[in-house]
């Protein structure tokens, strides 16, 4: 069996080129491979087209990628989270594909699948199919590109919408374990976007949390197989931001409050 592993996230992206396609895991801020995209940050690898649930947040995952204009096209589902996002994307700095959330899960999926394209209902009589959602504006605010119509077929009296899978160049993930052969467990919410993108991923890399040594996996455990993952490497633990804090009251300062009141310090981090 090959070793995969590598050095350093430097050199795992090292021949990542301009203008590649990427799929890159995680969800929110869970599970996002953060030494790799911030490994490809340092390179100056531009022009990208990133596939991602969302596009990061300011600042932080894609969001440092976007926020020097590295990337630009995006096929995406939720992109409620990154002002800088929005304002490229109305500035007609950037083509946004957006996508069902379903539907790009099973775009990645049946990519990986070897699986060209499928039927699905999601999206049937609105613009996903019928065509003329702004993928990018224009420096005055107009459509200058729109999506085209797609393919619609009908199966047993209901109407399903044809959509092609995809394949990006390189699939960037974010693993809980991996072992040298390339096999990859991922913990718990991680498992989102990270094994699709694993599998669709010409080219997959994976940064993981912990190495072990080839047989250190229960096989039942294995979420990806190593045949998907060409590369692997060891990511030193880095900052895991909450994307929303949750603040809760204690009764004591349930009551401060109501009386116009609130006492230091009473205030509780739920959830962190």
């Amino acid at each position: 069996m090959i070793d995969k592993v590598v050095a350093s996230a430097d050199e795992a992206v090292a021949d990542i080129p301009d203008g590649a396609s990427l799929a890159v895991g995680g969800f929110g801020l869970c599970g996002i491979p953060v030494a790799l995209i911030d490994a490809l940050h340092r390179a100056g690898t531009s022009n990208l087209e990133t596939v991602s649930n969302n596009c990061g947040v300011d600042d932080w995952g894609l969001g440092i990628l976007l926020r020097d204009g590295r990337i630009r096209r995006t096929i995406s589902s939720y992109v409620g989270e990154n002002k800088e996002f929005a304002r490229q994307y109305l500035a007609g700095e950037l083509e946004v594909v957006l996508t069902p959330q379903g539907t790009l899960a099973e775009k990645l999926r049946a990519g990986g699948a070897g699986i060209p394209a499928f039927y699905t209902k999601a999206g049937v009589g609105t613009q996903v199919s019928d065509g003329g959602l702004p993928q990018k504006y224009d420096a005055n605010g107009g459509i200058a590109v729109a999506s085209a119509p797609k393919e619609v077929r009908s199966f047993g009296g209901v109407d399903y919408v044809l959509e092609e899978s995809l394949t990006p160049d390189f699939g960037l993930v974010h693993a809980w374990k991996g072992d040298r052969h390339g096999n990859l467990v991922f913990h718990a919410t991680a498992m989102n976007f990270n094994p699709l993108c694993a599998m669709a991923g010409r080219i997959t890399i994976a940064e993981v949390e912990e190495l072990v040594e080839p047989g250190g996996l229960d096989p039942e455990h294995i979420h990806t197989p190593g045949i998907f993952v060409q590369r692997v490497v060891l990511a030193k633990d880095g900052e895991k931001r909450i994307e929303k804090r949750t603040v809760a009251l204690t009764a004591q300062t349930a009551g401060g409050a109501a009386s116009g009141g609130r006492t230091p310090g009473s205030i509780q981090q739920a959830g962190a």
